[in-house]
């Protein structure tokens, strides 16, 4: 039985590979299923094996796998594009026979209607069709999203966003990535579904004030409309569907969307999820 993880020179996938090593499997039971393995010299160097495929050629994902392979399927990263991709991995999976195959889906699966989820709700209907073992990872957002902006924040002085008063229960990538670790190595989550998110959900009023405390400046949250924020993306130069993608996020947050809370993360880590001030900290530190 192997490890294989997709997507592995990307943030999260990097995090699985060296979690499934600090976790004691050993390194020449790791496969790591890159599309560059130039990028991939850090992996090399851990010892994991290197396999070359793109999510976009069916023929080389059918090369990937092995029977009773543990996987995990870190989604793609252009909305739009996804569903397709993600079915080549699908089919390479079942093909091969994989013991378990683990898919980070978004919080709420089914229930998640903004623009962003309709490739990863795709992507669990293609899953449940396959036959294939499997265990949706269903990702809150990472702290990281808004705490990589936080030099843009301190430029300007506020934070803005158009989700009004709503709240969000994001987590640190490295939470997301322990419990896929946990999957990956663990028994009995077959046929599971997670909702993977913070242990407390915090509104951007409440990351403006902790920006504040913690840099000692008055950082203030200003609302946008919806119409509002999308003319600041377009004007930063966003294509449109990336605007309206962005916006539509905002107005999901606004209806409660990724506010959900759920002990499932505490479980699979085995520790609460990082804190906001905890990643704002971080974020400072540079």
């Amino acid at each position: 039985m192997g490890y294989v993880v997709t997507g592995a020179t990307g943030q999260l996938g990097g995090l699985v590979v060296d979690g499934l090593l600090a976790a004691g499997v050993p390194a020449d039971r790791i496969a790591a299923v890159v599309r560059d393995e130039h990028k991939a010299a850090r992996l090399r160097d851990l010892g994991v094996e290197l396999r070359v495929a793109d999510y976009d050629d069916a023929g080389a994902m059918r090369t990937v796998f092995r029977t009773g392979d543990r996987v995990l399927l870190v989604s793609a990263s252009e909305p739009g594009r996804r569903e397709p991709q993600h079915r080549n991995v699908i089919e390479a999976a079942r093909a091969a026979d994989v013991a378990l195959l683990a898919y980070t889906s978004i919080l709420g699966g089914p229930d998640a209607d903004f623009i962003l989820a309709a490739d990863h709700k795709a992507t669990e209907q293609v899953i449940l069709d396959s036959g294939v073992p499997y265990t949706l990872l269903r990702n809150g957002f990472y702290h990281e999203v808004y705490t990589d902006t936080i030099p843009q924040i301190l430029e300007r002085g506020a934070v803005t966003a158009s989700a009004g008063d709503g709240r969000l229960a994001t987590a640190a990538r490295a939470d997301y990535a322990a419990a896929a670790v946990a999957v990956l190595t663990g028994q009995g989550h077959e046929g599971k579904a997670y909702e993977l998110s913070g242990d407390t959900a915090w509104s951007f009023a409440d990351f403006a004030a902790e920006l504040s405390k913690q840099t000692g400046r008055e950082i203030a949250y200003h609302p946008l409309t919806t119409d509002e924020h999308r003319n600041t993306l377009l004007q930063a130069g966003l294509p449109e569907p990336v605007a309206d993608l962005v916006a539509d996020i905002d107005r999901a947050i606004e209806r409660g969307l990724l506010a959900r809370t759920s002990e499932d993360l505490r479980h699979l880590t085995g520790r609460p999820a990082t804190t906001l001030a905890d990643a704002i900290a971080t974020a400072l530190k540079g």
